[in-house]
């Protein structure tokens, strides 16, 4: 069988979202079909322009093919190397939301969520129109849907009409993050971060909530209650799309100097963060999972989650639970988690949110993946 997948996403950086979803479950495909030496399997991945160095490695049977022009790449670059090469694949998954077109092969795809449904006003219109009609394309001719939560799950039943047999959820997992040269004191000082800080993690963009979690945490500031003076917010995160509101906000809000913007942060150092923060805010509108949420669980960090969309699947008892809506919910979250985090009630959540974080590995995702890709191609070949 030989599986074609567009390596788009994956081989790009900085990788967030859908890029870094894409590209830690091929590097866990890559260790079963190439480290194991998986028989009877041979992947092809194809992307624009270079080969990223930290793609997963050659090998005989997980091979890349370079493809030209970028532009239009599920138009014309990609069709046209998977109608060219042979031997022919058996199938092309897309682990992104849109599948190429003009091509018979058996499609299977990958869609995150559907926020641009719920919260179209929360997008670039160029963004939308390639969300709403490039996505239901892909769905109308996949094989197979993928998606990452339950919750993401249903919702996209409900949008576009699906079977259930016909989508599946392959939950993501927690990468392996090799310490860097760096200690968790020079990264401090590096980005002047206070011993004490509540960290956000998540592109800038308004479906993340940003706005009313700074309005929150200026609230915090003023509560007598809060037993940390130097207190900072440290939003991690690249800046994505309509973020002006989001980098006025602490200057509108009078706590310019307690909050500090870092843009993307390499995973060497993140986990030094989730490690000494005191909680992670993720106060989103809507999530198709809320990986931050998972890594923060599995670095003893306490979690403040909305209880909306797939948050609560995630979270689970670990949450301290909050109406992503209501500035004076967000505030009373923060202040339990923080008040919190070294009582009985505090230390239950945490190591609830240890146990939690070990259920999600992207060994289980590849091989769920690799499962559906290979019975797709059975059905198919039964089919014609």
């Amino acid at each position: 069988m030989i599986i074609a997948v567009d390596g788009y996403e994956a081989n790009a950086r900085p990788r967030v979202g859908i890029g870094r979803y894409s590209f830690e479950l091929l590097q866990a495909m890559h260790l079963i079909v190439a480290g194991k030496n998986e028989p009877g399997i041979t992947v092809r991945v194809y992307h624009p322009g270079q080969l990223v160095s930290d793609m997963p490695p050659i090998h005989h049977n997980w091979q890349y093919k370079s493809r030209y022009p970028q532009q239009l790449w599920t138009f014309l670059a990609l069709p046209a190397g998977l109608n060219r090469d042979r031997p022919r694949a058996d199938i092309i998954f897309s682990p992104t939301h849109y599948a190429p077109r003009f091509t018979s092969l058996p499609k299977v795809i990958s869609i995150m969520d559907v926020s641009y449904l719920y919260f179209p006003q929360m997008f670039r219109k160029r963004d939308l129109y390639k969300l709403v009609h490039w996505t239901g394309y892909s769905v109308r001719h996949a094989r197979a849907v993928l998606t990452i939560s339950d919750h993401a799950k249903h919702a996209i039943i409900r949008a576009y009409g699906l079977f259930e047999k016909d989508i599946y959820v392959t939950y993501p997992g927690i990468a392996g993050i090799s310490g860097g040269c760096m200690t968790f004191t020079e990264i401090a000082q590096k980005h002047s971060i206070p011993p004490h800080f509540i960290l956000a993690v998540g592109t800038l963009q308004p479906r993340k909530n940003y706005v009313r979690l700074i309005a929150a945490f200026g609230n915090l500031l003023k509560n007598p209650k809060l037993k940390y003076p130097s207190i900072k917010l440290v939003i991690v995160g690249k800046r994505g799309w309509i973020y002006n509101e989001i980098l006025s906000s602490p200057q509108k809000e009078g706590i310019a100097d307690r909050v500090i913007f870092l843009d993307y942060v390499p995973d060497t150092e993140l986990h030094l963060l989730y490690k000494n923060a005191l909680c992670l805010a993720m106060p989103s509108l809507y999530e198709g999972f809320g990986l931050p949420v998972l890594e923060a669980m599995s670095h003893g960090c306490p979690v403040v989650v909305s209880r909306v969309s797939s948050l609560p699947e995630i979270a689970d008892k670990a949450g301290v639970y909050i109406d992503p809506e209501s500035t004076d919910s967000i505030t009373r979250g923060l202040l339990k988690a923080v008040q919190e985090r070294n009582l009985i009630q505090g230390r239950n959540r945490i190591k609830a949110g240890l146990a939690r974080s070990k259920m999600f590995t992207w060994d289980q995702a590849a091989k769920k993946t690799l499962e559906i890709l290979e019975s797709v191609v059975k059905k198919s070949k039964i089919k014609n």
